[in-house]
């Protein structure tokens, strides 16, 4: 099960997926701390381990410590796995010491279920909208630099980039407010459109609200692929974060579906500074074999841990 068809799942059905930290290569809104021009660093996005966390063999309070035993420094949330603890104040207070206890920083929460962001509908966006507030909230105390979410909308190419730029708009005020950035995912539909995305970032016009540009969401439907090369060139002028999704690997080590020296290439040829997460979904593998095959890729391709 992939993170969108499990995530359906977990909301019930009722909501589709459209689509101390550092921002990108600058210095967050209420960061201490940024990195080298052009610099890459390795992060681990929590869904790597959604098999061990389903299976209650690890809680999200674990998934620091064990980022850590992989040599990684830096971890991405998932809203889906403290999802009654947004503000449960002693709850975040807990996760951001194990986070200093494991020397782990927390760059940003991915957020799902939380409704349309561009639905068409002006009170369910708005609801939407405030849905995700208190993960803004969640990611200030944790001393995260974003909220990673979804652009959902439904309407024509051109409809639903107004409704969706409207949404970011309306949740990158508030993240404004608390000093945190919104970044939004290719995560299926539009959203996995490299031009359209990049067209709602035009939209929306703020520094703060940027992309994460993931190497494999690029499926727009069942039937139309959108070219994962060209999709992450046009999301990188805009990439807060980046997603080194990987899945199956071959006897030498390089991941079957993405050519990562030409990704990687795009990514530095884009002057981006960062991090680039690890986001293993393969089957292959156990997690904990996923996730060091693919931070071996990535360092050999000079991103570093």
């Amino acid at each position: 099960m992939d993170r969108r068809t499990f995530l359906h799942t977990l909301a019930g059905g009722a909501v589709g997926l459209g689509g101390a930290a550092l921002f990108g290569g600058c210095a967050a809104p209420g960061s201490r701390t940024s990195l080298r021009p052009g610099e890459l660093r390795i992060s681990l996005a929590e869904w790597s381990l959604h098999r061990t966390l389903q299976k209650g063999e690890m809680s999200n309070l674990d998934f620091p410590a064990r980022a850590r035993s992989y040599g990684i420094g830096a971890v991405e949330f998932v809203n889906a796995f403290f999802k009654d603890k947004a503000r449960d104040q002693a709850y975040l207070a807990e996760l951001k010491q194990r986070c200093e206890d494991s020397g782990v920083r927390s760059l940003l929460i991915m957020c799902d279920g939380e409704g349309a962001l561009g639905d068409a509908d002006t009170g369910r966006r708005m609801q939407a909208v405030q849905n995700h507030y208190r993960w803004v909230e969640a990611a200030r105390a944790l001393g995260c630099h974003s909220i990673r979410v979804n652009a959902q909308s439904s309407g024509s190419y051109e409809e639903t980039q107004k409704l969706a730029a409207d949404g970011l708009s309306q949740l990158n005020a508030y993240g404004d407010r608390l000093g945190i950035g919104v970044i939004v995912e290719n995560h299926g539909g539009y959203s996995s459109n490299g031009a359209w995305l990049a067209a709602v970032m035009e939209r929306v016009g703020h520094p703060n609200c940027g992309t994460l540009p993931d190497f494999g969401n690029f499926r727009i439907s069942g039937t139309e692929e959108y070219d994962r090369y060209q999709g992450v060139a046009e999301l990188m002028p805009y990439a807060k974060a980046v997603s080194a999704k990987s899945h199956d690997f071959d006897a030498s080590g390089a991941e079957t579906r993405t050519d990562y020296k030409r990704m990687l290439g795009i990514v530095r040829d884009s002057g981006y500074s960062g991090f680039v997460g690890i986001e293993y979904e393969g089957g292959g593998l156990s997690e904990d074999q996923g996730i060091l095959a693919t931070k071996n890729l990535l360092e050999a391709n000079l991103v570093r841990a």
